[in-house]
């Protein structure tokens, strides 16, 4: 048990897609508001959309997000587990070892989950919001440069994932593909902490003491809260990283993560930074007790196990 385990890459994979599928809608929505124009709030970017690309339009570019988002998380969650299993490991001699959980662990294999994130899901996040973005409206950039569109309407600047990348990579280069990955580092090392963390001690203290292991409910309960917990707070970073990604669909705007934020304040003032805050905390509960359902009884499953073993 103590050492290196694959099967929480794989349950990782498992779990990622059942968020991913359950989450997409409102994902699309969050990232319409944040890094869109023209929505007044929540419930008119969902009528507009509506509207205008019908039910289709909240799961455009799905299908590169279910394949890709899926390995990235496979890639949190096992990084994740296999670090402080080592870390545990290193302290007391075996995993099982040792009075508890150690929060410190926790914290650690935390910050190392997101920062192997973003290798892996910088591009990923790229992709799916350049595709969720490229038949909105914009405003022409104060730096003179060309759009690639004048209008939404016209032909769709990407044809799809692969032409996704391919544009990229002929427009921006290899390093187009990890714009944004600054932010995302920003958003995702604080963001994992408060995700996995809440949902250890969480699920720990609602199973009863006479449980071997958390129940499906309890599973559910923690993950749904850490989820919201963690996506509410990294909204202001999303916002950032949101509008960083879909820069370039049409024209480049922004130089960085401090021009981008200078920018946003000085034009929308500090609330354009809690952009999507309600739709980023309803949809985290869902997405993420899917998510943490899906990755704990495939992992048992995998195991061959009776009882859950939280990541």
């Amino acid at each position: 048990m103590g050492n290196f385990q694959l099967e929480d890459f794989a349950a990782g994979w498992i779990g990622g897609a059942a968020g991913v599928i359950v989450g997409y809608p409102l994902d699309t929505v969050k990232t319409r508001l944040q890094a869109g124009v023209g929505y007044g709030n929540t419930f008119s970017c969902i009528r507009m959309v509506y509207e205008k690309e019908r039910v289709f339009g909240f799961f455009k570019g799905m299908s590169f997000p279910v394949a890709s988002i899926a390995v990235y998380n496979s890639v949190v969650f096992g990084v994740f587990s296999n670090t402080e299993r080592f870390l545990r490991r290193h302290r007391y001699g075996e995993p099982e070892a040792g009075p508890g959980r150690s929060l410190s662990d926790l914290l650690l294999a935390s910050m190392v989950a997101g920062m192997v994130s973003v290798g892996l899901g910088g591009p990923a996040e790229l992709i799916k919001i350049r595709l969720q973005m490229q038949t909105q409206p914009f405003r022409e950039a104060n730096h003179g440069l060309k759009p690639r569109a004048v209008a939404l309407g016209e032909q769709a600047a990407y044809q799809g994932p692969i032409h996704c990348i391919a544009t990229i990579v002929r427009t921006e280069g290899l390093a187009g593909l990890y714009r944004g990955s600054s932010a995302m580092l920003l958003r995702d090392v604080p963001g994992y902490c408060l995700y996995f963390i809440p949902y250890v001690f969480l699920s720990e203290w609602i199973t009863p003491e006479s449980c071997t292991g958390p129940s499906p409910y309890a599973v559910w309960l923690a993950g749904g809260i850490a989820g919201a917990i963690s996506w509410g707070t990294a909204t202001p970073m999303d916002v950032v990283k949101s509008r960083l990604q879909a820069d370039g669909v049409y024209l480049n705007k922004y130089s960085g993560v401090l021009d981008c934020i200078s920018q946003s304040y000085r034009q929308e003032g500090l609330k354009v930074f809690f952009r999507g805050l309600p739709v980023n905390a309803v949809r985290g509960f869902p997405t993420s007790a899917a998510l943490f359902l899906g990755y704990e009884f495939s992992l048992k499953a995998l195991r061959g196990d009776h009882t859950v073993t939280s990541p």
